[in-house]
């Protein structure tokens, strides 16, 4: 099929919606089909044409601008008018829309007025953040705009069944799942770098606990560094390390001069920090999926997370991990400090981590989207032909009356 892949976010940002869709696109690649991406142009992209082409994947730059308060990520504008042109000139098979702002919202009116068919992923609790970042007056709106955006969708794609049944309670039609993927091979017990933890100043026996991800309010910093705390009052050798980078960092760093602080890494050096620390804590509430708690248990962690996403899916309480109810933050922080101050219990738990996530490929995952995607693109060729062959339709249904 030739594919069009709506998104606001992608490579070169770095991000667990990035990282999903350019797998998805690579395999989506590797089965043999086209894939067109239409995404902002990054503020690392001045200069570059505004189509890249790499085999059968091709990407068109459009503008973008910064999202207010998080200049690191940008959003699209609307761009109906070179979509409408692209898609006359070479019509795709199938638009298949990540994200729902204004670059999003645009491509399906577009695709709609075409004929075209359309899906849509459901990656982010957009709805959810509003109270992380105090626009809680807007979250009735928003969740309204996001079920009317992905109702007009012939399939809206989540990454976990648990997601999709609560997306069906609030009246969304038409879901699929659409899981995650983890490298088993890049994320690995065997990534762990002795010298990378003397370069964080760990000494032998140091319980090392690691956090991966944007720094960003939602991802509830507040309350790992909570946990954190009460687990170097148990055991004063913890060291904890923070992957990543966003608009709490400087705040973050100012707060905790003891943790370790590296910012973006790529993907090579952040599977060698998963691997060389010893427990990881998350504590999003706010997640769909949850990519750095399938990377942080492949790498063979001690995980403590709220029982949900993928941590419901990867996790087994006490036997790989430990699982905590949804915003009890008691419970978490006392999890956490059971960590600390068990070290037979980490041992434990670290060898049996992975698990759960050795079949969790990417090429499982993608061949699953392919079969989806490849079902919708017949409902709605089936809908055309009913939509203009009244006949067929009364034969269709005269059959299946039938006993």
């Amino acid at each position: 099929m030739n594919i069009t892949l709506v998104t606001e976010t992608y490579s070169p940002e770095i991000n667990g919606v990035a990282m999903t869709l350019g797998h998805l696109v690579q395999g989506l690649a590797a089965r043999g089909h086209r894939v067109t991406i239409i995404r902002p142009r990054q503020r690392s992209e001045k200069g570059a044409p505004a189509i890249l082409v790499n085999g059968s994947v091709s990407q068109h730059l459009v503008q973008g601008l910064p999202i207010p308060g998080y200049p690191l990520l940008r959003f699209g504008l609307p761009a109906a008018r070179r979509l409408k042109k692209l898609w006359r000139n070479e019509r795709p098979d199938l638009v298949h829309i990540a994200t729902e702002g204004p670059l999003g919202f645009s491509a399906l009116n577009s695709a709609r007025s075409l004929g075209l068919p359309v899906t849509s992923s459901f990656h982010t609790n957009f709805h959810q953040y509003t109270h992380n970042y105090r626009f809680s007056w807007l979250f009735s709106v928003t969740a309204k705009w996001l079920r009317y955006f992905h109702n007009r969708t012939l399939r809206t794609f989540a990454p976990t069944r648990e997601l999709c049944d609560q997306l069906a309670a609030d009246g969304y039609k038409n879901l699929r799942v659409l899981s995650r993927g983890v490298d088993i091979a890049q994320f690995s017990k065997a990534r762990a770098d002795l010298l990378l933890r003397e370069k964080w100043g760990v000494t032998a026996g140091d319980p090392v606990v690691i956090h991966t991800g944007r720094l960003a309010r939602e991802k509830n910093y507040r309350l790992i560094f909570r946990a954190f705390d009460a687990m170097r009052a148990a055991n004063p050798r913890c060291r904890f390390i923070v992957v990543g980078d966003g608009p709490l960092r400087t705040a973050l760093q100012a707060a905790h001069p003891y943790a370790h602080f590296t910012g973006f890494v790529d993907r090579a050096t952040l599977a060698a920090h998963y691997a060389s620390a010893d427990i990881y804590l998350h504590a999003s509430v706010t997640e769909t999926y949850g990519n750095v708690a399938a990377e942080a248990l492949a790498s063979g962690l001690a995980f403590a997370g709220y029982d949900y996403a993928a941590a419901h899916e990867l996790v087994r309480s006490g036997e790989n991990g430990l699982l905590i109810p949804l915003g009890d933050e008691i419970a978490f922080i006392a999890s956490a400090v059971k960590l600390a101050a068990e070290p037979d219990l980490v041992a434990r738990l670290r060898a049996r981590a992975a698990d759960l996530v050795r079949d969790r490929s990417w090429a499982n995952i993608v061949a699953q989207f392919d079969a989806d995607l490849t079902e919708a693109v017949a409902s709605h060729r089936e809908d055309i032909s009913s939509d203009t062959n009244p006949s067929l339709t009364n034969t269709n249904l005269a059959t299946s009356s039938r006993p």
